[in-house]
């Protein structure tokens, strides 16, 4: 797991604690504040996730070109 895929799930929850915390206490700001850090966090775990992937075929593909 890299740094992004890391801080992308932990802005989520925090977004998830804002939004329920926003929309229990009628406070529409921090709900939205929540929906946004959501978003945020999804948008870079999927960086963090794509990164993971190409490092994994980068070996996968050096693997492969040493076994030739």
């Amino acid at each position: 797991m890299n740094k992004d895929q890391t801080q992308g799930t932990t802005e989520q929850v925090k977004g998830k604690v804002n939004e329920v915390v926003g929309h229990i206490t009628g406070n529409k700001m921090q709900e939205v504040k929540g929906d946004l850090q959501q978003g945020l966090g999804k948008a870079q775990k999927v960086i963090g996730d794509a990164r993971e992937e190409a490092k994994d075929h980068a070996k996968h593909d050096a693997k492969h070109d040493s076994n030739r």
